[in-house]
């Protein structure tokens, strides 16, 4: 049971949940040994070097080649997402997101793509100057298309009974993050607290039929742009 995680403050929420979940003893052994950036994590997934994990939903095309499973969990942005932003004066993609450097292309955008972690304290930094030089590409998407757009996926290669259930109970279950853990996230980002539960207000996690049509749609779009998912060779 090899999990991989995103270490971004976007899965918090799912921190907290899987401390109390009950799970064998070799998920807890391997459990944080694994956590790094999207796209790196998509490279651990496709080798095989872990067999489950939120990896990036441009990944999850690959699902029926690769002979893997993608849940209906993910990281979803139903409006603003606050982490995944377009610097228009600037330029390059960012090594950490397969998925938003090919949403950049899918919105038709110029710039420079900014994920996760840095992106938000960015945002948050313009913002207390009421700098609006940014374009915050989740809600770009939603206002061309007006579906969601699901950023990250949990896809699965082994043990899916397991983490199906897994998943179902998340994606009922009203997370509350205690202090000692707000305070930690708060040292480690530089992100205030209060800022980073007003953050995780903006996001969801279960994929509804609103949610999939929006992977279909990006997908779609991908195909048509002749944009390929991450592979191993």
């Amino acid at each position: 049971m090899r999990f991989g995680k995103i270490d971004y403050l976007n899965l918090l929420p799912f921190e907290v949940f899987v401390r109390t979940y009950p799970k064998p003893s070799q998920f807890q052994c391997f459990y944080n040994k694994k956590k790094s950036y999207p796209a790196r994590l998509n490279k651990e997934f496709l080798f095989g070097r872990i067999d489950a994990g939120f990896i990036s939903s441009i990944t999850a095309l690959r699902a029926q080649k690769e002979k893997f499973k993608a849940a209906n969990v993910g990281i979803i942005a139903r409006k603003r997402v606050v982490s995944v932003i377009c610097l228009p004066k600037e330029q390059g993609e960012d090594y950490q997101s397969a998925t938003s450097n090919a949403l950049l292309k899918v919105l038709g955008l110029k710039g420079r793509v900014l994920i996760g972690d840095r992106a938000l304290f960015e945002v948050l930094k313009r913002e207390k100057v009421g700098d609006k030089t940014y374009i915050d590409m989740g809600e770009k998407w939603v206002a061309n298309e007006h579906l969601p757009f699901v950023f990250g996926r949990l896809c699965v290669k082994e043990n899916y009974t397991f983490y199906e259930k897994m998943m179902q109970a998340f994606s009922k279950k009203r997370v509350k993050i205690p202090y000692y853990i707000l305070k930690n996230a708060e040292f480690k980002s530089g992100i205030k607290k209060q800022e980073i539960l007003n953050y995780l207000k903006v996001l969801s996690y279960k994929i509804d039929k609103k949610a999939q049509f929006g992977v279909e749609r990006f997908y779609r779009r991908l195909r048509i742009l002749g944009i390929k998912p991450p592979s191993r060779f």
